[in-house]
């Protein structure tokens, strides 16, 4: 039971997470280099510090956490700041892709990478078993036949059938920034597993890696900071920022696609506390939560009419590439 529980909580957060970029699209006369960092604020530094403070027991800091475990500090938010051009690439494959095809790419390659490359990195390849490299593998497939899919899509549709679903659509330029997304994004991963140590012994279990996850997003904050900053200064959109009759509207949608991001982190924490007496599945979540991710990017990708004017066959392999990534989730735990 535990175990559904756990699987449950993962998925919540991926659905969260799939519907961040929602509440982007309402807002307003920014740019988006602007609205970019000014949700990252929320995504990589508000919401991950509150969630970090969860796991200090009273009477400590978050700072002694750190201080005690300098070289995993940095190591973890130095993966942090590799990641951060996968975040940033990330929300341009929505922008070339849309938010179906975009998420399907590069969380495809940032599912498998991810959960292999971590334990390579940290050296615990010891956590790579049968049942889990089996279940990359089905991911991997699901995701292909999805990307399939988005392929077949581009070549039914005219230009301007194409431009009606997603205004900036560029296959070929969308699937090489997805592509590098999907690898730098696995970077997350790897941070968390380097940072495995940044918790107190008397934290919650559900609670543990998010300080870890704290230093990551700090990593990526910086990196998102230095590319949107130095679009603000070559585009000329500072001004953004003084459109005051704006902050309302803009701010309460950034900081609502924020939370709603962080949540897939915030979910994998208290998932993972679900998921201990699985050792499979503890290392497979990672994969889970991409996977997921991509399901519901294309569950909004149907409602946001992405997918408008494509064929049925087209149709039937999208939602075959969907059903193979549902299995996928809990494979490992079924072959283990």
């Amino acid at each position: 039971m535990e175990i559904i529980v756990g699987l449950l909580i993962i998925a919540v957060g991926a659905f969260c997470q799939s519907s961040c970029y929602v509440p982007i699209n309402r807002i307003k006369e920014w740019s988006w280099e602007s609205y970019w960092i000014v949700q990252g604020i929320f995504a990589w530094l508000v919401f991950p510090f509150l969630g970090a403070l969860l796991a200090v027991p009273a009477g400590n800091s978050l700072f002694e956490v750190y201080a005690s475990h300098p070289a995993d500090t940095l190591w973890t938010m130095f993966f942090g700041v590799l990641w951060g051009v996968g975040g940033l690439t990330f929300g341009l494959s929505m922008r070339y892709l849309g938010v179906a095809l975009g998420q399907s790419i590069a969380l495809g390659t940032c599912a498998g990478l991810g959960t292999i490359l971590t334990p390579v990195f940290t050296g615990k390849t010891g956590d790579l078993t049968t049942p889990v490299i089996v279940g990359v593998v089905v991911t991997l497939l699901g995701i292909a036949i999805i990307g399939y899919a988005g392929g077949m899509k581009s070549a039914g549709l005219s230009e301007e059938e194409k431009k009606e679903a997603v205004k900036d659509f560029n296959f070929t330029k969308g699937i090489l920034v997805a592509l590098l997304a999907g690898f730098m994004s696995a970077c997350f991963s790897i941070g968390l597993g380097f940072g495995e140590s940044l918790c107190f012994a008397e934290s919650k279990e559900i609670y543990r890696t998010l300080p870890a996850t704290f230093m990551v997003t700090i990593g990526g904050f910086l990196t998102n900071a230095i590319y949107c900053f130095y679009q603000n200064s070559k585009n000329k959109t500072w001004g953004d920022y003084g459109k005051t009759s704006l902050y309302v509207n803009n701010i309460l949608f950034c900081a609502l696609a924020g939370v709603l991001w962080y949540s897939q982190f915030f979910g994998l924490s208290l998932g993972k506390g679900f998921l201990v007496s699985s050792p499979v599945l503890l290392t497979f979540s990672w994969c889970i939560l991409m996977s997921l991710n991509v399901t519901f990017s294309n569950v909004w990708g149907i409602i946001l009419k992405e997918w408008k004017g494509c064929s049925q066959k087209t149709i039937t392999v999208l939602v075959i590439g969907l059903i193979i990534l549902i299995i996928s989730s809990f494979l490992p735990q079924l072959l283990k």
